[in-house]
């Protein structure tokens, strides 16, 4: 009631999903995990001074981010009262815990020559990585599989096409909305072969604190190893050691995961655009709902508001998301902390993505496609006709066909019988004067059917 994000209240539901990776409680979580996992590396590397702990340590370990909870939660933030710093905070909160263990000998070795950005770079990356495969990607696939599902159904369905906004020549409903499946789809596969760099190289990225305590280790090969560690879990979006860097890696891997995104998003802003005007024209209608009202003073509307609501949401995740690209790369000299407080936002971009996916799913459950009202106006527009019949005539080698059939047709409105007149004063044979005939707005689709199917 009281949340000033909508995200966390208006559409909390919708976007909820999320939050075990993007709230404060889904980060802490994660720094939990990447320095656990790295004490345990630690101890299993055998090259340093740590000890190799016992199966049952690393469990108690482990527990440390498998079973976090709020209670959890509450412990850091009370660390991070006195701390002001919150990686410190989480520091201390696995330390406490593993005092009263039989670990209390190695709590030392927690955080060991790291730097903040080491933890909070994985921990990023580890929220990107899941919350993309886990939560963004299927909903994005859910929208393929529905334009898929429309593209087979309506593959046959003759439909007027617009270029310039004006009647162009005959496409198919079907194949229409396979062209954004195919789009999207594409830009799904360029996500699925990202990987995200991260770093594990300490205050400046000499691995200078390693060295110092133990510079006979390969730092190169631990960190490889440790990131790679990761990867075993995750299926789709993998993480990748970037061992050249200043204190923070760059978030250059970042940027270019946002990018793919929005680029889908701008796909489905020009879909949910395409539909407006499909349903602004009675071509498709939306199903109507018991109690629902689409206006407050006129009872007879049903607005496209989903797709209005997908496409401002949209607009708004792309508008961060463009404000990362130009923000996230720079920092002054080898670290400055300006972009701490823009990482925290990343989570407000993806939940307008994934409530615009929601809304778009929303839309296409609530449509039907109007067959008969589609056919109607592809029928009152029988000049799109004119390209088949002058490009016939330019196979037979017509004296100036594109003029002929610009001066019968441009700008004007026309019947069969227009275009049947047309033929029978054409000097060619009666052979062709019968195919020209055969041209009618309902057969002239080209291969629309097979690439609907596709």
């Amino acid at each position: 009631m009281e949340a000033i994000n909508p995200l966390d209240g208006r559409y909390y539901e919708k976007t909820r999903a999320l939050a075990p990776y993007f709230s404060e409680s889904g980060l802490m979580k994660y720094r939990v995990m990447m320095e656990c996992r790295y004490l345990i590396t630690l101890s299993l590397s055998r090259k340093v001074g740590l000890r190799k702990f016992t199966p049952s340590e690393i469990k108690t370990i482990e527990n440390l981010y498998e079973k976090f909870n709020d209670e959890s939660y509450k412990e850091i933030k009370n660390f991070e009262a006195t701390t002001n710093h919150d990686v410190k905070a989480v520091e201390y909160f696995i330390k406490e815990h593993l005092k009263k263990t039989t670990l209390k000998d190695s709590i030392e070795w927690v955080h060991f020559a790291l730097t903040s950005e080491d933890t909070n770079n994985i921990s990023y990356a580890l929220i990107l990585s899941d919350s993309l495969e886990k939560v963004m990607i299927p909903e994005i696939n859910k929208i393929i599989l529905e334009l898929n599902t429309l593209a087979k159904k309506y593959k046959n369905l003759p439909m007027l096409a617009r270029t310039h906004g004006q009647p162009a020549s005959p496409t198919t409903f079907g194949k229409e909305m396979k062209v954004y499946a195919e789009r999207i789809d594409r830009g799904i596969n360029h996500l699925l072969g990202q990987k995200i760099l991260v770093k594990l190289n300490g205050a400046s990225g000499n691995w200078n604190a390693h060295m110092a305590a133990y510079p006979k280790v390969d730092w190169m090969k631990f960190t490889k190893d440790y990131i790679n560690n990761f990867n075993q879990k995750a299926k789709t979006i993998k993480l990748e050691p970037n061992l050249i860097t200043t204190q923070i890696e760059p978030h250059d891997s970042y940027i270019e995961i946002f990018d793919r995104l929005k680029r889908m998003n701008n796909m489905m802003i020009d879909f949910n655009q395409d539909m407006w005007r499909y349903i602004s024209d009675n071509w498709v209608t939306q199903k109507t709902k018991a109690g629902e009202i689409g206006s407050s003073t006129m009872p007879h509307k049903i607005n496209p508001i989903d797709f209005e609501n997908s496409e401002g949401n949209l607009g708004l995740a792309n508008s961060l998301f463009e404000f990362f690209a130009r923000k996230l790369p720079i920092s002054r000299l080898q670290r400055d902390l300006s972009d701490s407080t823009v990482e925290r936002a990343i989570g407000t971009a993806f939940g307008h993505s994934l409530l615009a996916y929601i809304m778009l799913q929303k839309g296409l459950g609530k449509i039907s496609v109007n067959e008969q009202k589609i056919k109607e106006d592809l029928l009152s527009h029988t000049e799109i006709i004119a390209e088949a019949i002058q490009t016939v005539l330019r196979r037979e080698n017509y004296p100036v066909p594109y003029e002929a059939l610009k001066e019968l047709t441009r700008g004007k409105v026309l019947t069969m019988e227009d275009f049947a007149k047309f033929i029978d004063n054409l000097n060619v044979s009666p052979k062709i004067k019968t195919e020209l005939k055969k041209f009618t707005p309902l057969t002239y689709i080209g291969l629309a059917s097979n690439i609907a199917e596709k």
